[in-house]
């Protein structure tokens, strides 16, 4: 008998326009799709525009289907890769973002004392893009794309 493996991860943005705002469609992904989810960051009104940063954990299968029934109820979905962005010319390896990160998507590598960044943990919370001496570190905000 397969095991079953619920490992699949993924961070995406929900943009939701004013008409879903107030509906219950990122509970029903847990009801229907059988997907588990950690709000990471929430900015939702009833009748107003809303967005939400969601770390989604279940089958890739049942993943992916719970993408395409946001979709079909109007919710724009962006992956988290998309919203922070390192210019790597810019970036001086200071560390300052390290401590600021709450998902361990920058850290710091102690073989050269440089620092890395993993989009995949990324929760697209902006911190980085405020300590960041040198401006190397961006957070995209033109969602029409």
């Amino acid at each position: 008998m397969k095991e079953v493996v619920k490992g699949f991860r993924k961070i995406v943005y929900l943009s939701f326009p004013p008409e879903v705002s107030g509906r219950p469609v990122v509970c029903n992904l847990t009801r229907l799709f059988d997907l588990s989810f950690n709000l990471l960051k929430a900015d939702i009104s009833p009748r107003h525009e809303g967005t939400m940063t969601l770390e989604l954990t279940g089958l890739e299968e049942d993943f992916h289907k719970g993408i395409g029934y946001l979709k079909e109820n109007g919710v724009r979905i962006t992956p988290v890769a998309h919203k922070i962005f390192r210019n790597e010319e810019s970036c001086i390896h200071c560390g300052i973002c390290t401590a600021m990160c709450p998902t361990d998507a920058l850290i710091l590598e102690a073989s050269d004392r440089t620092i890395l960044f993993d989009v995949e943990k990324c929760s697209a919370c902006g911190m980085c893009t405020r300590v960041c001496p040198v401006k190397a570190m961006t957070l995209d905000l033109d969602d029409n794309k």
